[in-house]
């Protein structure tokens, strides 16, 4: 396969950052599309090329599979990446671009068909005897058989939609007398989140962990898993906090969850970068949940700590080259954290909280990284997700990566929008955080927006301090200038009568 010169980037702000970094990094041209939303965004001042694809809404931009594919031929393109979200996971997508004789940057048409289907993931994960959750061996309609295999498995049970994420299509049921209600439920939602009614019953682990394996194959039917990534820290269902490694696998789990995830990877031929999620009970027992196949948000944890550019990785496979390192040669280099700030309010149900950066200012200094998309002045779009950014740091151990975040907290400096920085803050400084022994549930254990009152009250103090100083600087540097211009005035006039006399 022919070396990459030129990539189209499928997506959006910092992701799309990201990618072009290491791209340029590497020597390849970057193209960017956008939305009329995000003309003025970082990604499209920070490409080689920028073409603007269509109105705000995704459906009508970032969506459009066929326009972006045209972009890429017009602009004659290589490959395109699809960072996540969007079409990185749609499989018809990803065949389109292979049939238009370019290189689709991820797994193949078919790998993505398998693992996008959470029934027929399992299917073929049995086949290489990784745990599976007790549940139905396939989607299931019938009430009453629903019913019947659910107390089989013994309640509480879980009614999940076959083609489900971020927690929509699913739902706890604690009895019989709930269930058919439950389950109507659910197929009603996974029907209109996701166009497929499918859903099927599996046991409800009551404190699970949520952990994660990295892997990484190449064409040639290598691949490694770059160890585990700990995610249980969510709201929504929807991660807030990650980190690597996780503070409750020992070598011999991590070791077992590794293997496991490679025989995922290889159930489906898969290659490329992809991520297998378990679900990790009180006896630490771990159980297989899906595979995204694709980049994933909380991927520079695992960069962190295994100094791997995982960007690069996928292009370099992509264009057809081999894995350079085997599973011996990776190592555990420290321990890295990241927080997502989102324009969320943790006081109102984390609602978004849309508006306009008013000062944004990021933190700097050893063992901090920020990937964002934004910069101070610019408006965060209604279209889209509303992630700001994402906080990293890295530390020789835990402990010092936890200081290093909460520093760093305190110092990104946020006026205009509502984020989620507080909460993150206050997770960083609660005890079942740093022990490690926290769940999935740990926003409706532990938190209540009451406990975030104080902090804000004095971080509105902070902010409300250096806005009274700057305008008191300005309001000094302008009668500075003024005093400075009368006396320039006065000299000029001096200076003219000594002249005249």
């Amino acid at each position: 396969m022919k070396k990459i010169q030129k990539i189209l980037v499928a997506n959006r702000g910092e992701i799309a950052l990201r990618i072009m970094r290491s791209a340029k990094e590497m020597g390849i041209k970057t193209v960017a599309v956008f939305s009329e939303a995000d003309r003025q965004a970082l990604h499209v001042q920070y490409a080689d090329e920028a073409i603007c694809i269509g109105l705000p809404p995704s459906n009508q931009s970032y969506l459009k599979g066929d326009v972006i594919i045209e972009t890429a031929l017009k602009l004659n393109v290589d490959a395109i990446h699809p960072g996540y979200g969007f079409l990185s996971e749609n499989a018809d997508f990803s065949r389109k671009v292979k049939e238009a004789g370019l290189i689709f940057i991820g797994p193949s048409p078919e790998s993505i068909v398998v693992m996008g289907d959470k029934l027929s993931a399992k299917e073929a994960a049995q086949k290489y005897n990784i745990p599976l959750v007790p549940g139905t061996p396939g989607a299931i309609t019938d009430i009453e058989e629903a019913k019947k295999k659910a107390e089989e498995i013994g309640y509480p049970v879980l009614i999940k939609a076959s083609a489900g994420g971020g927690g929509k299509g699913m739902r706890v049921v604690e009895n019989n007398e709930e269930f058919e209600s439950q389950m109507q439920r659910a197929v009603s939602e996974a029907q209109s989140s996701f166009g497929n009614g499918a859903v099927f019953v599996e046991k409800y682990i009551g404190s699970p962990k949520h952990i994660e394996i990295q892997v990484l194959g190449d064409t040639f039917g290598n691949i490694v898993y770059l160890f585990e990534r700990e995610c249980s820290i969510q709201r929504r269902h929807q991660k807030v906090i990650e980190e690597a490694p996780s503070p409750v696998v020992n070598a011999q789990m991590r070791k077992a969850m590794g293997e496991c995830a490679v025989m995922v990877a290889k159930s489906c031929h898969y290659f490329g970068a992809g991520t297998v999620e378990f679900i990790v009970d009180e006896k630490l027992d771990f159980y297989f949940l899906e595979m995204n196949t694709r980049l994933q948000v909380e991927h520079p944890v695992t960069e962190q700590i295994t100094s791997i550019d995982l960007v690069k990785e996928q292009i370099k496979i992509a264009q057809g080259e081999p894995l350079s390192f085997t599973q011996n040669d990776l190592k555990i280099l420290g321990h890295s954290l990241e927080v997502r700030i989102y324009a969320e309010d943790p006081k109102n149900n984390f609602l978004p909280d849309i508006g306009t950066l008013e000062t944004y200012q990021r933190p700097q200094g050893l063992g901090v990284r920020v990937d964002d998309g934004f910069s101070e002045g610019m408006t965060i779009p209604i279209y889209y997700d509303p992630m700001i950014a994402k906080l990293i740091t890295f530390g020789k151990d835990r402990t010092e990566a936890i200081a290093r975040m909460r520093r760093a907290i305190s110092e990104y400096k946020i006026v205009g929008v509502e984020t989620t920085l507080s909460f993150c803050d206050f997770v960083l400084q609660h005890e079942a955080f740093l022990s490690g022994n926290f769940d999935t549930k740990f926003v409706e254990k532990y938190f209540t927006p009451d406990k975030l009152n104080n902090k804000n009250n004095e971080n509105e103090l902070n902010i409300l301090a250096a806005l009274v100083g700057k305008l008191l600087t300005e309001n000094n540097n302008t009668s500075t200038q003024n005093e400075n211009n009368s006396v320039s005035q006065t000299n000029k006039k001096r200076s003219w009568k000594d002249r005249s006399r």
